[in-house]
C-alpha cells in the first residue's frame, strides 16, 4: 500500500505575521518558515502506518517554491521514504494545488492520500474536499482517529453531537484534525539520512496543469487594535455599558 501526504511550506505558527508595508501581501522577508502543523499530523500518521506494516512505501509532496525543499526534507526526516516537489514561485489557490495533486495521484497511483485539513496561513479548508472530487474519489475530513481494515479505511470525526464513523472505499483522501496524533521530533541521525533520500522536482507544466489564478488579492492588513477595557463598580454600572455602550442588552 502506498500513502502520499501532502506538505505546505507556511509562516511558522510561533511568528506574528505582518504585512508589507505596501499592504500588497504578507512580509515574507527574513521570516521562520516550517510545515503547516496540520500535514505536520499528517505525516506523522503516514508514518506510523508505515511502522505498523499497513504501507510499504510513504511519499511526500508539496507544491511551491524551491525552498519547499527544506520541508520536504523535514518529512523526509520524521520517516517519508521519497518526496517529490512541484515547483512554483506563484502564489497558488487551492484548486491550483488540487490540479497538481491530482497529476501527482494519477502518476503514483496511491492507496491513501493524506494531508491537512487546512494550511494555517490561508486557512481555506478546500484542497482535500477539491483533490477527492477530481480524483472522484472518497475522503473523510477533520480525522481525529484512523485506521485500516481489509482494503477500507475507518474513520472517526468529531462533530458537533459527538464522534462519526465513517468506512472508506481505497483510494480515499482522509484530512488530519489536531487530534489525530502527536507528530514527532526528527532525530538527528535521521536528518541526516533525510540527504540522501529521493527527492523529484517537477514543474505543473511538466504536469500539464494550468494554475492561472481565478482570485486577485487586494491587500493584507492588520485588523484593527481592541481597546484596553475598564473595570466597573458594580452590578449595575456594569449593566448600563452593556446596555448603552456595548449595546449587547436591550
Amino acid at each position: 500500500m502506498k500513502i502520499l501526504v501532502a506538505v505546505k511550506r507556511v509562516v511558522d505558527y510561533n511568528v506574528k505575521v505582518r504585512p508589507k508595508s505596501d499592504g500588497s501581501d504578507v512580509d515574507l522577508a527574513n521570516v521562520k518558515m516550517s510545515i503547516n502543523p496540520f500535514c505536520e499530523i499528517a505525516v506523522e500518521e503516514a508514518v506510523r502506518l508505515a511502522e505498523k506494516g499497513l504501507a510499504t512505501e510513504v511519499v511526500a509532496v508539496s507544491v511551491g517554491p524551491k525552498q519547499a525543499q527544506e520541508q520536504l526534507r523535514t518529512a523526509l526526516a520524521l520517516g517519508a521514504d521519497r518526496a517529490v516537489l512541484v515547483e512554483t514561485d506563484e502564489s497558488l489557490e487551492p484548486l491550483a494545488i488540487a490540479k497538481c495533486l491530482k497529476a501527482v495521484c494519477d502518476a503514483e497511483s496511491p492507496d491513501i492520500i493524506l494531508m491537512g485539513k487546512q494550511a494555517i496561513d490561508g486557512d481555506n479548508n478546500q484542497t482535500g474536499q477539491m483533490l477527492s472530487a477530481l480524483l472522484d474519489c472518497s475522503q473523510a475530513t477533520f480525522a481525529s482517529e484512523l485506521t485500516l481494515d481489509g482494503g477500507k479505511a475507518v474513520v472517526i470525526r468529531e462533530v458537533d453531537g459527538g464522534l462519526q464513523t465513517l468506512e472508506l472505499s481505497l483510494p480515499a483522501i482522509v484530512t488530519s484534525d489536531l487530534r489525530l496524533n502527536e507528530p514527532r521530533y526528527a532525530s538527528l541521525p535521521n536528518i541526516m539520512k533525510a540527504k540522501r533520500k529521493s527527492l523529484d522536482v517537477k514543474t505543473p507544466d511538466d504536469l500539464g496543469v494550468s494554475i492561472a489564478p481565478r482570485v486577485t488579492l487586494l491587500g493584507v492588513e492588520l485588523p484593527a487594535e481592541r481597546q484596553a477595557g475598564i473595570k466597573v463598580d458594580d452590578v449595575a454600572m456594569l449593566v448600563d455599558k452593556l446596555k448603552n455602550e456595548a449595546k449587547v442588552i436591550s
